[in-house]
């Protein structure tokens, strides 16, 4: 009995290592601001852990964060905002994963662009996902 005990906890700390994705690639979300010079875009997301902040990105500049997907539920939520006085607005589900099947090394691009925001895995070309709204639930800076 303490020997099937003492492989199965051998066995199970062995998975719960592999789960936590340190030997494999992490997961990551990528944003671009494609939209017109002097239009900023600003980017807010919060992951199942972390409230990951404000980030304002000039016409060209991107922001990333990596992580390793949890094996119950990972979702990273964002909110973009652009325009004179960031009165455009999209809120979005950045990435979602997790339970049965866990993913490695998943990326996730999103451009904002004037008409909306795209998304690609990086093997296609992008696709309109999101439109902007005309009104913004956040304050203003």
């Amino acid at each position: 009995m303490t020997r099937r005990l003492s492989c199965f906890l051998i066995i199970f700390a062995l998975c719960a290592e592999l789960s936590n994705g340190a030997v494999f690639p992490k997961d990551s979300v990528h944003f671009n601001n494609s939209l017109q010079p002097n239009n900023i875009l600003r980017v807010h997301c919060i992951t199942d852990e972390d409230d990951l902040g404000d980030h304002f990105l000039s016409h060209g500049q991107t922001y990333d964060f990596s992580f390793y997907e949890s094996i119950f539920k990972t979702e990273v939520i964002c909110g973009l905002w652009q325009g004179p006085g960031f009165k455009y607005y999209a809120l979005l589900k950045a990435y979602e994963g997790g339970g049965i099947i866990v993913h490695y090394g998943k990326k996730n691009y999103w451009d904002a662009r004037e008409d909306g925001i795209y998304f690609t895995h990086g093997f296609y070309p992008p696709k309109l996902e999101y439109r902007w709204s005309a009104y913004s639930l956040a304050p203003t800076y």
